[in-house]
């Protein structure tokens, strides 16, 4: 079953200093911790603060591509946690039909973000989350999962670029 989930934030992991993009089910207040790259971090944080760069960036000239193409993204999901790396598919719909597409997470949440689509997670991916490993030490590891599941709005802060 898939789950809408939101943008809770943007932040950096204090423990491994690498971006985490952090959603939540608006209706459970669980939460999903995605760990991402700087670059694909930074590409969600400019649609987040809506700054628009002097030149497309290559999600903002994929959303063009999809358009010109005249086709829409229905909603992005998380598919699959599997050896700790998330996959996702992005659903396309145009004339002749629909298409999933792989995409790694962040890549779909990127474009979800530029088409106000939404994003979605598998319910046994939220479930699979829960059992990860987040660090090496088990304490650690309990204590960063307390620490997500508990942020509050104004302990994300602002992601700087």
């Amino acid at each position: 079953m898939e789950i809408e989930m939101k943008i809770k934030g943007l932040m950096i992991d204090p423990i491994t200093q690498m971006p985490i993009i952090i959603l939540r089910d608006p209706k459970s207040d669980s939460v999903l911790p995605i760990w991402v790259g700087i670059f694909e971090a930074n590409a969600i944080a400019l649609e987040m603060e809506k700054i628009i760069p002097p030149r497309p960036m290559t999600h903002d000239l994929l959303k063009n591509v999809i358009q010109g193409l005249e086709a829409r993204i229905e909603r992005v999901v998380v598919t699959e946690l599997k050896d700790n790396t998330f996959y996702a598919l992005i659903h396309f719909q145009h004339a002749s039909g629909r298409l999933a597409i792989d995409s790694r997470p962040s890549d779909a949440i990127a474009l979800a973000l530029r088409t106000a689509s939404p994003i979605f997670v598998e319910s046994q991916v939220l479930s699979k989350a829960r059992t990860m490993d987040l660090t090496a030490d088990a304490a650690d590891n309990e204590k960063l999962r307390k620490w997500l599941e508990t942020l509050d709005e104004k302990e994300l802060g602002k992601y700087e670029m």
